[in-house]
């Protein structure tokens, strides 16, 4: 009798991610967090376009100490010559311009130096076992005051999609940081249950900025938040009373998907929606103090 091996305990092949920099240190942060890749340097862009065309790459991660207008007119070739390479660009300067560009090219996503280790490590990870992210993010429309996406309902839709939103705003990092957190939470509370996770479902979004307020609408979630479910999860009980909160939620048999609306509560200003949640609004007034010293 023969036995064909299970698929599932066969060994996977190393993902081979190329890093264009000349940086050493940025190849030893690749592989401190994932030992298991094999790295390829790249010591500029153009050498790193040259191999690109010449062998395809899992990942490739482009940290050359150039502007971020130069890293987004590499990702523009590449999607050229390996359309569906993931590309994770990180630069030492950035415009709001420069991540919208970005993200309109099919960028998997976009670092400013320094970047958050932890959400660096995220994002490779990401970058190795999510799906196909081609239709996951789509650029409606930009203007200076702001854009307007199309998002595809899954979890790491939504996680590009918060770092996405760090990189374009010109704030201090603590309110650039309350924001992406707030937005990512409530839209995995409406794309996970709302949504079904469906990836074949779209959210709008709208990210706009003002000079003192910071507004990101989701629109067209389903069902939607009724506010039965809101009084049970976070407004209605104080923060300090959690076991209430916990015990209301239990007894209306509410899903956890309601913690994250705490947290959004703990992050912004306002948190608005219509009667059936179809439209939701965060809210965030700016620090004009803090920002002048940043």
């Amino acid at each position: 009798m023969s036995y064909l091996p299970n698929p599932s305990t066969r060994p996977r092949p190393a993902k081979t991610v190329l890093v264009v920099s000349r940086n050493p240190q940025v190849a030893v942060v690749v592989s401190d967090i994932r030992p298991d890749w094999v790295i390829v340097r790249a010591f500029a862009n153009r050498i790193g376009l040259t191999m690109i065309e010449s062998r395809s790459f899992d990942i490739v991660l482009t940290a050359e100490n150039t502007l971020g207008m130069a890293d987004v007119a590499l990702l523009r070739k590449i999607r050229l010559a390996r359309p569906h390479t993931r590309l994770i660009v990180l630069t030492d300067e950035r415009t709001p311009a420069d991540v919208i560009c970005s993200m309109r090219e099919g960028g998997f996503n976009f670092f400013s130096k320094p970047p958050s280790l932890a959400l660096f490590a995220e994002m490779l990870q990401l970058a190795e076992q999510g799906p196909c992210w081609d239709e996951g993010i789509e650029v409606l429309s930009a203007t200076p005051a702001g854009i307007q996406l199309a998002a595809r309902c899954d979890p790491q839709t939504a996680d590009r999609l918060r770092q996405f939103l760090r990189e374009i705003g010109d704030l201090h990092a603590e309110e650039r940081a309350e924001v992406a957190a707030a937005f990512r939470e409530i839209l995995l509370s409406a794309i996970g249950s709302d949504m079904r996770l469906d990836p074949d479902r779209y959210v709008e979004i709208s990210y706009l900025r003002a000079r003192q307020i910071i507004v990101c609408r989701l629109k067209r979630l389903g069902k939607g938040l009724s506010i039965a479910e809101i009084r049970y999860a976070a407004i209605a009980n104080p923060i300090e009373n959690a076991i209430l909160q916990r015990a209301s939620r239990d007894s209306q048999r509410l899903r956890e998907r309601r913690l994250g609306l705490l947290m959004t509560c703990s992050l912004i200003d306002e948190l608005i929606y219509d009667e059936k949640g179809d439209d939701v609004l965060l809210v965030k007034y700016l620090d004009s103090d803090r920002r002048q010293t940043a």
